[in-house]
Parts: C-alpha cells; sequence; structure tokens
C-alpha cells in the first residue's frame, strides 16, 4: 500500500506570454528557501524512502551495484613533461583523486587527495591544469556536488600547497605563462546584480611571485570578457611557452569566437582568429601555432591550422570525412584524431603536414571517453607520447600510452573489473524515427536473452547540447542485463554522434525531434519484439530529464515506467534560474514569440492534462544543483500527485549532493539503487540475487 502524498497547497499564478494566459499552480515551490518548502520536501522524501525502502530487491540492487562500482573510475591520463597526471578513485574511496608519475612506468603518487581532505567524502575534485613544465598544477575544489569551485594550486615535487585560494572559480580554465597564470572567474555575489553571479564569467590574471598568503586573487585583473553578453562562455588557454594566449566566447553550444594575444607585443591588442560565424571552432596552441577542429563548411567537422602571425588565415590539414570527428590533439610530430561510427571510437593518427599515418587499433567496439570529465585523447606537445582511454558498457575505463611515432600501444592504468554473473554482450540496430530519419541505438543484455515480448527493457537517451552517448561503463545497465533484462541506449538527434547536422536537427525549434526519436526508440523495442509496453521502462537526466517529461506528457502509452533524474520541466521559466541562460541557444526563450511557441508546445510542466493517465514515475533532483534548479522537480511532483488518476508519482531530494558531478560513492549507490529498484518493482524486472 503506497502511503497517499501530502497536501500541497495552490497558489496560482498568471503569467501573459504574447497574449496567453499562463497558471503556475505551484510557484511558491520555486524558492527552495521560502516558507513550506523544506517541510514539504521532507515529506516528500519520507513518503518515498517508505515506498522504496520496503521493495524485497532494493538492498540486493545497492549490495550489486556498489560492487559493480568499487571497480573505480578512471579519467584520461594528460601527459606533460616526462610526467604522468590522472585522476582515479579506487574501490571504496568516496571521491577520485589526482595522481601524478614519472614517465609511464613510474610508481603513482596522489598529489590531491579530496578523500584526505574531507572524511565525509563530501569534497569534489572538479579540473585541474598541470603547468608546461610539470613543476606546479592548479586544481579546483568544492564541497557538496555543488562545483563552486575554488582554484588551488600545489607544487608536484612536494605536493605543498602554494597558499593560493581563489573562489568562484567553477568550471574555470588556466593557461600557465610561467610567471603566471590566467583563469576564469565568476563575479563574486553582491557584485552584481542577484542572479548575474552565475554569469558574466571573466578572464583575469594571476601573478605567482611577489603575492602575501593567503592569496584569494584580490586585485588580479581582468583581461578579457568585459563588454561581452553576460551568457557568452569565455575560456582561455597558452601557448607551450607561455608568449600566445587564445581566448575565447561560446555562446551556448552552437557558435564562438577566437581571439588571440601576443604577450611580447601586448600593446597591439587582440588578433581576431574567427568572429561572427554561424559554426564552432575548437581549437589548440602549439609553438607551430592554432590547430583549429572546425564545422565550417564541414558539419562533420575537419581540422584547421592558422599561424600566430595571421590567425585568420586557415588552412586545411585533416579533411571532413564520412564519420564526425568528435576530438582531436596534438603530439610533436602528428594529429591525433578521434572519430564517431556510429556512436563508437575511431582513432587515427595524421602528420602535421595532412598526410594520413596510420589506424591506430582499439581493445573493442567501445568509445575513447572518460568516466570522469575530460578529454579522451590527450598528447604531449613537445614528445611523441599520447594517452587515451577507452571503455564500454561493460567494461571498466582502461588507459593505454601510445606512442605516436611507432603507433605503439601500451597498458598504463585501469580501473578494476567485476565478476560478472553471465556474459553481457551489446549490439547495435537502426530503426526510422517519425520523419523518416534512420537512428542508431545500443541493446545490451545477457547472451542468452532473446525477444520473447516479455524482457523487461529500460531505454535511455540524450539529445542535446552536442554530446555523444558513447558506450560507456555503466553500473545499472549491467544489473538489469544480469537479471535478464535488456539496457537500451539510443543516439537520439541533437547529440554530436553524426556531426553538426545532428546537433541543429534537435535544437531549438528542430527539439520535437528529439522526443520523436525517443518515442520511436520505444515502438521499436515493442514492435521487434523484445518486450511489451507495460514492461518497458526509460530514464534520463538533465537535458535527458527533459526527454523524459516529454515522455510522460507525450507518449504515456508508451512507457511502463519513467525515472526523470534532475529534470527541466517547466520551459517557460527555465531561463530565470541558476546558469540556464547559457542554454538559451539551445532551447529558445519565452521571452521571444517564436521561440516561447516552441516551448510551449512541448513543455512538460504545461502538457499535462486533466483525466489523463500518467506512467508511475520517480522525479530525483538535489539541493545543491547548481545547474538545473530543484523547483522543476518539485513543481512537476505537486502538479502530478494532485491528479486523482496519478498512481505512483514520487519525490527523491538529495542532500550534499548537485547535478551529480562529484557525488560520493555511498551517495550513487544509494541515488542508483532508488532507481533501479523503482523500475524492477514496476516493470516486473527481475534484479537482485
Amino acid at each position: 500500500m503506497i502511503p497517499p502524498p501530502p497536501r500541497t497547497p495552490r497558489d496560482d499564478v498568471t503569467d501573459t506570454y504574447f497574449g496567453e494566459s499562463i497558471v503556475d499552480p505551484y510557484r511558491w515551490l520555486e524558492d527552495g528557501a521560502g516558507p513550506g518548502v523544506a517541510e514539504w520536501t521532507e515529506t516528500q522524501n519520507a513518503r518515498t524512502r517508505a515506498v522504496l525502502d520496503a521493495l524485497p530487491h532494493s538492498a540486493a540492487v545497492a549490495r550489486r551495484l556498489r560492487e559493480l562500482l568499487e571497480v573505480g573510475l578512471l579519467g584520461t591520463p594528460r601527459p606533460v613533461a616526462g610526467y604522468v597526471f590522472h585522476v582515479r578513485r579506487e574501490g571504496a574511496q568516496a571521491q577520485a583523486a589526482l595522481y601524478v608519475r614519472e614517465g609511464t612506468a613510474g610508481p603513482d603518487r596522489a598529489l590531491v587527495d579530496p578523500n584526505a581532505l574531507d572524511p565525509g567524502g563530501l569534497v569534489t575534485l572538479d579540473w585541474y591544469y598541470p603547468s608546461p613544465d610539470a613543476r606546479i598544477v592548479a586544481v579546483g575544489l568544492s564541497r557538496g556536488g555543488t562545483e563552486m569551485s575554488t582554484l588551488h594550486v600545489r607544487d608536484v615535487a612536494t605536493g605543498e600547497d602554494l597558499g593560493i585560494a581563489i573562489p568562484h572559480t567553477q568550471r574555470s580554465q588556466v593557461a600557465w605563462t610561467g610567471e603566471g597564470f590566467y583563469y576564469v572567474v565568476h563575479p563574486a555575489p553582491g557584485t552584481v546584480p542577484p542572479g548575474d553571479e552565475h554569469y558574466q564569467r571573466r578572464v583575469r590574471y594571476h601573478q605567482l611571485t611577489g603575492r602575501a598568503t593567503p592569496d584569494r586573487g584580490e586585485g588580479d585583473p581582468v583581461v578579457f570578457g568585459e563588454g561581452r553578453a553576460k551568457e557568452d562562455i569565455v575560456g582561455v588557454q597558452s601557448s607551450p611557452d607561455g608568449r600566445w594566449i587564445l581566448f575565447s566566447a561560446y555562446r551556448g553550444w552552437v557558435t564562438n569566437d577566437l581571439y588571440l594575444l601576443d604577450r611580447e607585443r601586448s600593446e597591439r591588442g587582440l588578433a581576431t582568429v574567427l568572429e561572427g560565424a554561424d559554426a564552432l571552432a575548437v581549437a589548440r596552441l602549439d609553438r607551430d601555432g592554432i590547430w583549429i577542429r572546425t564545422n565550417i563548411g564541414a558539419p562533420s567537422y575537419r581540422i584547421m591550422h592558422a599561424p600566430f602571425d595571421s590567425p585568420g588565415e586557415w588552412r586545411e590539414v585533416v579533411p571532413e570525412g564520412d564519420h564526425a570527428i568528435e576530438e582531436f590533439d596534438l603530439t610533436r610530430a602528428h594529429i591525433m584524431v578521434h572519430r564517431l561510427e556510429r556512436a563508437t571510437s575511431r582513432l587515427a593518427l595524421w602528420r602535421r603536414d595532412g598526410v594520413f599515418a596510420r589506424e591506430v587499433a582499439l581493445p573493442g567496439v567501445g568509445a575513447l571517453a572518460p568516466s570522469i570529465p575530460g578529454p579522451g585523447i590527450c598528447g604531449d606537445v613537445e614528445s611523441d607520447r599520447a594517452c587515451f582511454t577507452y571503455q564500454s558498457f561493460a567494461q571498466p575505463p582502461r588507459a593505454f600510452a601510445l606512442d605516436a611515432r611507432s603507433g605503439a600501444v601500451a597498458p598504463l592504468v585501469s580501473a578494476g573489473q567485476p565478476a560478472f554473473a553471465a556474459r553481457i554482450v551489446v549490439e547495435q540496430t537502426t530503426y526510422r524515427s517519425k520523419d523518416g530519419t534512420e537512428v542508431p541505438m545500443f541493446l545490451v543484455h545477457r547472451e542468452d536473452v532473446r525477444p520473447t515480448a516479455e524482457v523487461p527493457t529500460v531505454l535511455t537517451g540524450y539529445g542535446g547540447f552536442n554530446v555523444s552517448r558513447t558506450p560507456a561503463y555503466t553500473a545499472g545497465a549491467i544489473v538489469w542485463a544480469e537479471r535478464g533484462g535488456v539496457f537500451a541506449l539510443a543516439n537520439l538527434r541533437g547529440g554530436a554522434e553524426h556531426g553538426e547536422t545532428w546537433h541543429r536537427a534537435g535544437m531549438l525549434g528542430n527539439k520535437q525531434n528529439v522526443f520523436d526519436d525517443l518515442h520511436a526508440a520505444a515502438a521499436h523495442l515493442v514492435s521487434s519484439g523484445w518486450t511489451v509496453r507495460e514492461r518497458l521502462g526509460t530514464y534520463g537526466a538533465s537535458n535527458g530529464g527533459l526527454l523524459m517529461g516529454a515522455a510522460m506528457t507525450q507518449r504515456p502509452d508508451l512507457y511502463g515506467a519513467i525515472v526523470c533524474q534532475v529534470p527541466l520541466l517547466d520551459m517557460l521559466r527555465y531561463q530565470r534560474l541558476l546558469i540556464a541562460r547559457f542554454w538559451i541557444a539551445e532551447y529558445g526563450s519565452s521571452e521571444v514569440e517564436e521561440q516561447y511557441r516552441w516551448l510551449r508546445r512541448y513543455s512538460p510542466y504545461h502538457n499535462v492534462q486533466d483525466g489523463r493517465r500518467y506512467p508511475p514515475v520517480l522525479f530525483t533532483t538535489a539541493e545543491g544543483d547548481s545547474r538545473v534548479d530543484p523547483m522543476h522537480a518539485r513543481k512537476m511532483t505537486a502538479l502530478l500527485q494532485a491528479r486523482p488518476e496519478s498512481e505512483v508519482v514520487l519525490l527523491r531530494v538529495d542532500r550534499d549532493a548537485g547535478h551529480g558531478v562529484g557525488k560520493p560513492l555511498q551517495k550513487q549507490v544509494d541515488d542508483l539503487a532508488d532507481q533501479w529498484s523503482f523500475l524492477a518493482w514496476q516493470l516486473g524486472g527481475t534484479v537482485g540475487p
């Protein structure tokens, strides 16, 4: 027996958008610190715990998930000046630590260990940037999953903290000059209008010498970003010798500008590398100039080169091919080119003069993508050494050292390898979406499982922000597959799997294509004989949480259960909170009439209909989320619970956690156990021993 949901008072607020009146009955739930919201949240959490803790398989699910997650996580190692840096979480560690070793075979030494900084496991290493001589390293540390980083600098040889603690450096970049560094910082709260502390990113310069400690960066001059739109996402990098500085300014995940500074002739100001193009250009500096991955004239991307003394004159080095270039990096004499073919990785080496050198054999059908945010490939521009990290759905990350001159590959460092209850296989299929577009999809299942129309199946996707969904070690998928279920990942439009054309086909006014792709994937799983609607669930997070809201409100007949994580659901007000104005380039804004019409048609919160039966749903969010405001999950929960036809609507609100980045191991286990136990309960999955 499910306890009844708490009564949620209505407090109707009417907004008018371009002549249309929209009633919001739960506006009061937007203010997390407002009267009654904490009590309401506690009551929702207590109800959810009473339901999920009573499920007979929840403890077994949690045990198995912990076993699978204790193999550890691994980021792609970075070779720098004879050293190798990498981030790794081992066994039962709550958080990943930063390690360094001399060469590829030397012993690892913990350089920054958040587990030692906080026994509670709530301090997270967000990012790191070694200096080109590997003498010092800048790191970002935050607490409770907020990603509100503070920049620290450590001596690599001794591990000594140099007394620098610059706050408000979330999602920062650091560019070294030798005597100092450039860095990206947000304004301090109180120095800008309320809410703008999430925007107005600036690049400042910090001098290392002659500073008193503790050093919080006060007085560091702003060198880039002033006068730009507050939503511009600015970045910075430097050449290995520190002479050349490249500034970038992104408008969403669609377009960007690039500017070059010669520090030896700074009086000349910034030279334009790219400005005003409706395209992306991701650049990398070395001693030979500027190397650029761009979709200008090449929707699947190509790699260009521009000299420092004439940065607007580009020449093609690696041409566009049949498969999208996902990323690239450089060694002393080569370009590492990572392409995606049907959402799986291919790695090749090209000479810097544009001559193809060789393919690099990979361990299997998987992806060069780390479990910890960062690149999948890293090269050393001063040597032939490079590193890459490979993983797949049932293969934890493994890092390899690559000799770009010979093409030789050698194991470097690995996460553990779990024991599986049965052989897990990965296959790919293709289905047609509503408009006839062919969409690829991965299926993960036990070797002996066949389509029987009774297999409990869980479908997921993302479809947005130029993000590729490639094979990644997924503990929940393994648990589900081991016990006879199917895990499906659809490569929806809006991602980068097939280049910029694929991305743009799922953004702004084309966003409905993403939802149609998911619905078509669900219908294909049923029509191909794997499952039936009652045994088909779906889950997604963030932009994927919006996808879940659309799944629920547009095709409730297709899904037997939904897990909707850290979601966007009120698409008329999303841009008003936290960092969401950065996403206007992807979604549009209700402040513009044409874009309002797009958003109004699919905004899940505004498309719940009285009398319509919706699938059982578990909403999850976190109070420390600095990206997507928890108000989305709160308001949608209240709206659905107020309808008598809603059978199961649960809300799980985490404390001391954020959007998902930096969540300590035990919180990961608890969160995933609730999600997969809920799906097993609703779909009839037999997870757990």
